[in-house]
């Protein structure tokens, strides 16, 4: 059987989704279970069960800061030794964003899968296109975006894609032993996701960015407005727009069996979601739901 963690999460529920589309036998685990899932909380070592278990996707558990987020891999990894499961499969991080404020856990929970004695295989995942879709910001009559972007671009890919991606080498893992794939996709600019909606693109300083993070979005816990800061410069400097990154297979369209979806197709549809005339959603709390889904799944 494949359990695959964070099942109530955006990455989770597409990847177990995308199992049982293919006919695989696979159940979801989460603090919260429904729907016959399994509950797992990695906050309670004692209490995490993984008898029956053949194939582990682990979701990061990201939503935290590193020593957290570190130490609920840990205890995970260490049930899935001791109750018998074959292999790992861990969404990580794009080896290129190793800038990014959340790179550390990711990095660290590499260290700890390979360390770990079962089989694995690392899928280090790009930033979403929902993401950067979410992370431009509306003026308040919705005729224009801004953003700390800049003309940087982001090789940004579909939440649905890697899912598929997990399920894939997840449902046949035998074959992707002690690999290590880059997922990403095509580089995409803020402008380019303005143009499609037919509206200027304004660039603003990080320190603007990063002042309205911390004034204007309340409910951000601390560890999060460095994170989305360092999405932003890694950005706006180009150090997230190559599809690639030594010592790693990249190969997603491989994986997949087909051409990857168009990101900026999903990019233009996130930020369409926001405008103010389609929604009341503002800036500031588009801002704080992008960073919960970067921090909760990248």
């Amino acid at each position: 059987m494949i359990l695959v963690t964070g099942a109530n999460g955006n990455l989770g529920s597409a990847t177990l989704a995308a199992l049982r589309t293919r006919g695989a036998t696979a159940t979801g685990g989460s603090r919260t279970p429904r729907d016959g899932m399994r509950r797992l909380d990695f906050d309670d070592r004692a209490a995490i069960d993984l008898a029956g278990v053949s194939t582990l996707v682990l979701i990061s558990a990201g939503y935290a800061e590193d020593d957290q987020v570190v130490g609920r891999h840990a205890a995970v990894l260490d049930a899935a030794s001791r109750d018998g499961v074959r292999h790992i499969v861990y969404t990580s991080l794009t080896g290129t964003g190793d800038h990014l404020g959340f790179a550390l856990a990711h990095r660290a929970t590499e260290r700890l899968v390979r360390a770990c004695g079962l089989p694995w295989t690392i899928l280090r995942n790009g930033l979403y296109a929902e993401l950067f879709g979410g992370l431009l910001m509306w003026t308040a009559d919705g005729h224009g975006l801004e953003s700390a972007f800049g003309d940087g671009a982001l090789a940004a890919v579909t939440r649905a894609d890697l899912a598929e991606a997990a399920a894939i080498v997840a449902a046949d893992p035998a074959q992707h032993t002690g690999h290590t794939y880059e997922l990403t996709g095509t580089p995409i600019s803020a402008a380019d996701v303005a143009d499609r909606l037919a509206v200027p693109h304004r660039t603003i300083g990080l320190g603007e960015y990063r002042r309205r993070l911390l004034d204007e979005v309340p409910d951000l816990s601390p560890f999060q407005p460095p994170m989305l800061a360092s999405i932003a410069t890694a950005v706006r400097h180009n150090f997230l727009d190559a599809t690639s990154a030594d010592g790693a297979d990249t190969n997603l369209a491989g994986i997949l069996g087909r051409p990857v979806t168009d990101p900026l197709r999903t990019a233009v549809t996130a930020a369409s979601a926001t405008r103010p005339e389609h929604s009341r959603t503002t800036a500031a709390t588009t801002a704080a739901t992008a960073t919960t889904t970067a921090t909760q799944t990248a």
